[in-house]
């Protein structure tokens, strides 16, 4: 999910972690590239509920586009949620596609140069920057400003 910490990101898990708003992560990354990628930001990444990582977990079938990690994280919530009310923030296009054929409306912060045409029809929104978010947009409570 997260090559760095993206621009936002910090502030809104630690929003959505305040407020008891259930959050995963769901990526590619192998156990080894995810510790990699995530061993300054442990303070963040330990706020999440749970993380699929998809080149390890056995659940997962399918890398993306197909929707296999998201389905998985998605179960291991409590209650089993609708996909509906599972949003997906998403920086890669491969990414998008698999929100979209999970039916789980997402948040696509695109890399700068990329062609935002192509998956205008599949991102619920697309921002270009997180730090543009506003939660209350998907019924989560606002941030306290």
């Amino acid at each position: 999910m997260f090559k760095c910490i993206i621009l936002g990101a910090e502030k809104l898990v630690r929003h959505l972690y305040q407020h008891n708003i259930p959050i995963a992560v769901a990526t590619g990354s192998s156990k080894l590239n995810y510790d990699l990628k995530t061993r300054n930001h442990q303070d963040v990444f330990e706020l999440f509920h749970h993380i699929v990582l998809s080149g390890d977990d056995p659940e997962v079938h399918h890398g993306k586009p197909a929707p296999d990690s998201f389905i998985v994280a998605a179960r291991r919530f409590e209650g089993d949620p609708d996909p509906e009310k599972v949003l997906v923030f998403e920086d890669a296009p491969n990414g998008v596609l698999a929100a979209a054929a999970a039916k789980m409306p997402c948040v696509w912060i695109p890399d700068e140069r990329a062609d935002r045409t192509e998956l205008e029809d599949k991102a619920t929104l697309i921002l270009k920057s997180l730090e543009e978010f506003q939660p209350e947009d998907f019924g989560l409570p606002p941030y306290n400003h």
